[in-house]
């Protein structure tokens, strides 16, 4: 009779500790989101930036042979002006859901331009921080945001 007036000991996971787990888990999580998002966004930033290089890449080679600076992207081998891209720096069509970035010229002549990549969709609505790139014929790089470090 003494066996069953032992209280058995019950194994497993009470309410208590599941919930604390859970709260830890949340914690977790609340931080490491907003780090992420902002990771993204700088990488696909980082597409803009490397593509207005480019651009300003191909106008120095196309100033050096033409003794002037081109007035769209299409005589600089773009198949459209302004054109799209996505975050892999992939020329995109304009109604590409995954578009992060359209680049186009502005104030050019045979001796400036101003090349700028705008940013879309969720890249536009996340990315306030720099919003419009740009760099100049004379390696200015700039930005319309209030934020630092966007180059």
């Amino acid at each position: 009779m003494k066996r069953f007036a032992q209280r058995t000991r019950q194994s497993g996971v009470t309410l208590l500790e599941l919930m604390v787990v859970l709260a830890i888990i949340a914690i977790i999580a609340s931080t490491a989101y907003p780090l992420y998002v902002q990771y993204i966004v700088r990488a696909k930033r980082a597409a803009g930036t490397s593509m207005l290089l480019q651009v300003a890449d191909r106008q120095q080679q196309y100033f050096m042979d033409n003794k002037r600076y081109a007035s769209t992207l299409e005589n600089l081998g773009f198949s459209a002006s302004p054109f799209m891209m996505n975050e892999e720096g992939k020329v995109v069509d304009a109604s590409d859901p995954e578009r992060v970035y359209s680049i186009s010229l502005s104030d050019t002549s045979d001796t400036t331009y101003t090349a700028t990549a705008e940013p879309q969709l969720q890249q536009a609505d996340k990315d306030t921080k720099c919003a419009n790139l740009t760099l100049t014929h004379t390696g200015e790089k700039g930005y319309s945001g209030s934020g630092p470090n966007c180059w």
